[in-house]
C-alpha cells in the first residue's frame, strides 16, 4: 500500500490529459512487438508490418531469433512472420499496387554483432541463421486477415532469388517516383558512424567503403550511375533526404548542402546551404517533411527541417565513431523550410521557422488527418548510431551504454503551418512518454488517427538488461492527438477504393449524425485529405506525404452532407502512386481512414485526365447535425467503410491511477537510474577489467559468456562499434584493427568480394556482385518468372 502523502503526490502530478475523461494528448501503453520496431508500415487497413536488425530477441521462430513480426490493429498483438536476410539499416517504399519494398541492409551477423565478410552476399550465420542482406529486395503483399501460414501474405526474401539491387546498400534513400518506380540512392558498403574516412581523401569511395551510385527498382535497364552529390556530401549522406517535385526533379538534402537533381539525366541544380551548417541527415536526424499539400497554396510544395545536430567537421569523426562525447553537446531547435520550385519564380531560399520547443535529434514528423504536423521520439543531446567507444571515451567510461545520446524526449509537439509565424509549436495537453524512443524508433500514423510509436535500441546486440539506461524497447504505445476529444467523429460513405489522376469526381456522404451545429457550417469547413503515412525508420517516413483534394458539397434538408470530391491532380509526382487513407475532416476533427489505391496499380506512366470539374455547392440554411458538439470523449462505436476505429475503451479511474502508479515510478526510477548510471561502470562483470566475454543471447559461444535470451552484457572490448576502412586492398593484405585499439567492426559488410565489371564501383575496391549475378536484371515483382521456392509469395498485379 502505498503512503497517503506519496499517494496524493502522484494523483496530484497525473497529467490532464491522462485525467480527463478523454483520450486527447495522452500516451497508452498498447502492447509487446516482439521484436524492436527499427522499422514500420501500415499495411490496409488493420496490420502494422515491424521489421528488427538481426540480433538474439528472445522470441524465436523457426528454431532461430524473431526479427520481423506484424500487429494487430484490433487486437493489440503481434505475431511472428520470418525473414531470411539481414534488414539493418535499409530502406523502403511503398508500391503501386499496395505492396512494399525493402531494400537493402547488412551483412549477416552472429550474436554480438559478429559479421560474416566471405566475399558471398549468400553469407550465413549459422546461430541467427539470416543471410547477407546488403543487395536484398524484400517485397510483401499487405494481407488483412490472418498471416499465420499463408504462403501470400509471407515475406519474398530469398537470398537465392534473382531480385537483387545492382550493388550492396546500407542507409541508401529512397523515394518513389511519378511512374512508381523507386529510386535507390547512395549508401555505405561497409557499416560505420559516418560515410567516411577521416583525413577524406577518397570521397567518393572511402576506399570502397562508400557507394555514390544510384539505381531504380524495377530495374530499367540502366546501369546504375554515380551522383556527384554523393561526393560533395561524403560522410553525412547517410539517408540523404529525397522528396519528388512536381517538376519531376527530385529535391535531395545531406550534410549541409542542398541541390535539385534531374535522376534520368544525372544533372544537378545547386540550392542554398542549409543555414548554419545545420545536419538533418542521420547520425544528426533532424525531422523532415513535406507539408501537407492544400488547395490554398495550389499545391505548393515546402519541405520543413527541424531539429539534428551541429559539430564541426572533423568532430563527426569517421567510419569508426564521432571524435567528441557526442551526449555532452545539446541538439538543435532549429527549424527551416523551403519551396525548392516556387510558383512566382523566385529563386528557391531556405526560410527560417519557429523553433521547436526544444532541440531534438531523432525527432520525426508525423503529418496529421487535420493538416498539422507531429513531431515525437528522440533526444536533447547526442545523436543516432551507437558504438562502445568514441575518440575521447574508452568503453569502461561511456555513460549511456552503447548509446550515442541522451535525455530522451518523451512528449510530443505538434506544428500548425497555418498558425501565424512564432505561434506555430504547441505542447499543450500533449503527455510525456516514460519510454525512451532513441535510435532504431519508429513511429506510424494508423488509419483511426492515432499514432503508434515503438522501437528504440541503442544497442549493439538485443540487451534487455536493467543496469544499461537504454534496453532493447519491445513496448509499443499509442499516441491520441487532441482531436480525440471530440465526442463525434465523420462516418463518411462512398469512398471508392481507387483514385486516378484528374477525371470525373466522385461523391462521399456523411450522415447529420457526424457532426453538430448548422449543416453549412459544417460542410464549408470540411476538408478531404489524401494521406499515405510512408514506411517508418531512423526518424523517417519514406514515402509520407499528404495533399488537400478539392470538394464542393451538396447540403440536404435532412442533414446529411454529400461532397463532391476531385481527383488528384493530373500530375503524378505530386502524390505518386500506391497505397493511401482517404480522410473527412469536419471542424478539424477526422474521420477513419479509408484505404484506396491511387493510379493504376502497376509501374509505368499513369493515365492522366483533366482535371475534375466539380459542381456548385448547395446550402440549405435549415439543416443541421445531430452529433454531439461536446469536445471531450471519442466516439468509439463509429463503424462505416472507412474502417473502424482501433481505440480502446479506458475506464478513466484506471487511466488516473495508472497515471499515479506510472508518476510514482518516475519519481523512484530517477533516482534508481542514477545509481544504476554508476553501477553500470562499477560494478557489472567486465567493465574496468580485462574480459574478452560478450554476451548476446542464450548461444554458448566460443569467447562467449551465456545470459538470458534477448539480453547481453555490456561489451568489453575497448574498440567501436565500426572500423575505418583505409586503403584499396583485400582482406588478406587490409588491416581490419585499423590501429591497436580497434576491433574489427560487428557492422562491417562485404566490400571487397566479387565486383561487377565495368560498374563504377568495381574500379574503386567495392565488391558488390558478391555471387547475385546480374543484380536486379529485368525483375518484374508482377510479372516475372519466379524461383520454384516463391513462386506464389509475389504482389498480384491490380486490374
Amino acid at each position: 500500500m502505498l503512503p497517503t502523502a506519496l499517494l496524493a503526490l502522484g494523483l496530484a502530478a497525473v497529467s490532464p490529459a491522462a485525467a480527463a475523461d478523454s483520450l486527447g494528448g495522452s500516451i497508452v501503453e498498447a502492447g509487446d512487438t516482439l521484436v524492436s520496431a527499427m522499422m514500420m508500415f501500415v499495411g490496409k487497413t488493420n496490420k502494422v508490418y515491424i521489421l528488427d536488425k538481426v540480433e538474439g530477441n528472445a522470441e524465436q521462430i523457426n528454431g532461430h531469433s524473431l526479427y520481423a513480426s506484424v500487429w494487430d490493429l484490433d487486437t493489440k498483438t503481434a505475431t511472428p512472420m520470418d525473414v531470411q536476410t539481414n534488414p539493418f539499416c535499409a530502406n523502403g517504399m511503398h508500391l503501386p499496387n499496395g505492396s512494399f519494398a525493402v531494400f537493402g541492409g547488412n551483412n549477416a551477423v552472429g550474436p554480438g554483432g559478429d559479421n560474416h565478410i566471405n566475399g558471398s552476399t549468400t553469407a550465413f550465420d549459422p546461430t541467427y541463421q539470416d543471410y547477407n542482406g546488403t543487395q536484398a529486395i524484400r517485397v510483401i503483399t499487405p494481407c488483412d486477415g490472418s498471416v499465420d501460414g499463408d504462403a501470400a501474405c509471407a515475406w519474398v526474401d530469398s537470398p537465392t532469388s534473382g531480385l537483387r539491387m545492382q550493388s550492396g546498400r546500407w542507409y541508401p534513400g529512397a523515394e518513389a517516383l511519378g511512374n512508381g518506380s523507386v529510386i535507390i540512392i547512395g549508401g555505405f558498403v561497409a557499416g560505420g558512424y559516418i560515410n567516411r574516412n577521416f583525413p577524406n581523401t577518397d570521397p567518393f569511395y572511402s576506399g570502397g567503403a562508400s557507394n555514390p551510385t544510384y539505381e531504380v527498382y524495377p530495374n530499367n535497364g540502366v546501369t546504375q550511375r554515380v551522383m556527384q552529390f554523393m561526393g560533395k556530401t561524403s560522410g553525412l549522406n547517410s539517408y540523404p533526404l529525397t522528396y519528388l517535385m512536381k517538376s519531376g526533379q527530385l529535391f535531395v538534402q545531406a550534410n549541409y548542402s542542398t541541390i535539385l537533381w534531374d535522376a534520368d539525366n544525372n544533372v544537378e541544380t545547386a540550392l542554398p546551404d542549409m543555414p548554419n551548417q545545420i545536419i538533418r541527415v542521420y547520425p544528426a536526424s533532424g525531422a523532415n517533411a513535406m507539408m501537407p499539400l492544400t488547395v490554398a497554396n495550389n499545391y505548393e510544395q515546402t519541405i520543413l527541417f527541424c531539429g539534428g545536430f551541429f559539430m564541426e567537421d572533423d568532430q563527426w569523426g569517421d567510419y569508426s565513431y564521432p571524435y567528441i562525447n557526442t551526449w555532452e553537446q545539446a541538439s538543435s531547435a532549429d527549424c527551416q523550410r523551403m519551396t525548392p520550385e516556387p510558383a512566382d519564380g523566385s529563386t528557391p531560399a531556405y526560410e527560417q521557422d519557429d523553433d521547436m520547443p526544444t532541440g531534438r535529434t531523432m525527432g520525426q514528423f508525423i503529418l496529421l488527418p487535420d493538416g498539422k504536423m507531429l513531431v515525437v521520439n528522440g533526444g536533447r543531446n547526442g545523436t543516432a548510431g551507437y558504438g562502445t567507444s568514441t575518440k575521447s571515451t574508452p568503453q569502461a567510461q561511456m555513460p549511456f551504454g552503447e548509446s550515442f545520446a541522451a535525455e530522451p524526449q518523451g512528449q510530443p509537439a505538434i506544428y500548425d503551418p497555418t498558425a501565424a509565424k512564432g505561434s506555430r509549436w504547441s505542447t499543450e495537453g500533449l503527455a510525456t512518454s516514460s519510454i525512451a524512443r532513441l535510435y532504431h524508433s519508429s513511429a506510424l500514423l494508423l488509419p483511426d488517427g492515432s499514432v503508434m510509436i515503438a522501437g528504440s535500441n541503442p544497442n549493439i546486440d538485443a540487451n534487455t538488461s536493467s543496469l544499461i539506461p537504454f534496453p532493447t524497447t519491445y513496448k509499443a504505445e499509442y499516441f491520441y492527438p487532441p482531436y480525440f476529444n471530440a465526442t463525434t467523429r465523420p462516418v463518411p460513405t462512398g469512398v471508392p477504393d481507387k483514385l486516378s489522376y484528374g477525371g470525373t469526381y466522385f461523391d462521399v456522404s456523411v450522415p447529420a449524425s457526424s457532426y453538430s451545429g448548422s449543416a453549412n457550417d459544417a460542410a464549408d469547413n470540411t476538408k478531404i485529405w489524401l494521406s499515405r503515412p510512408g514506411w517508418t525508420t531512423h526518424a523517417m517516413n519514406m514515402g509520407q506525404r499528404m495533399m488537400q483534394l478539392n470538394n464542393t458539397y451538396t447540403v440536404n434538408s435532412n442533414g446529411t452532407i454529400t461532397y463532391h470530391v476531385a481527383q488528384p491532380p493530373s500530375n503524378p509526382n505530386l502524390f505518386q502512386p500506391g497505397p493511401a487513407y482517404l480522410w473527412v475532416t469536419i471542424n478539424g476533427i477526422p474521420s477513419n481512414g479509408s484505404y484506396l489505391i491511387v493510379g493504376s496499380g502497376d509501374f509505368g506512366d499513369q493515365p492522366t485526365s483533366a482535371d475534375s470539374v466539380l459542381p456548385d455547392s448547395v446550402r440549405v440554411d435549415s439543416a443541421s447535425g445531430t452529433g454531439s458538439n461536446s469536445t471531450s470523449g471519442s466516439d468509439d462505436d463509429s463503424s462505416s467503410d472507412s474502417g473502424s476505429s482501433h481505440t480502446t475503451m479506458i475506464v478513466i479511474g484506471v487511466v488516473a491511477g495508472v497515471a499515479a502508479v506510472g508518476v510514482l515510478g518516475a519519481i523512484f526510477g530517477i533516482c534508481l537510474s542514477r545509481r544504476r548510471r554508476a553501477a553500470a561502470q562499477s560494478s557489472l562483470p567486465g567493465l574496468g577489467q580485462d574480459m574478452t566475454s560478450d554476451k548476446a543471447g542464450a548461444y554458448p559461444m566460443s569467447g562467449m559468456s551465456s545470459s538470458p535470451m534477448g539480453q547481453r552484457g555490456m561489451r568489453t572490448s575497448d574498440s567501436s562499434a565500426f572500423v575505418p576502412l583505409t586503403q584499396h586492398a583485400n582482406p588478406s593484405s587490409m588491416n581490419l584493427m585499423g590501429g591497436s585499439e580497434r576491433a574489427p567492426s560487428p557492422y562491417q559488410d562485404d566490400y571487397y568480394g566479387d565486383s561487377r565489371a565495368g560498374t563504377p564501383i568495381a574500379q574503386h575496391g567495392g565488391g558488390y556482385g558478391g555471387g547475385y549475378g546480374a543484380g536486379q536484371g529485368s525483375f518484374d515483382p508482377y510479372d516475372a518468372p519466379r524461383p520454384s521456392n516463391v513462386s506464389n509469395l509475389g504482389p498480384e498485379r491490380y486490374h
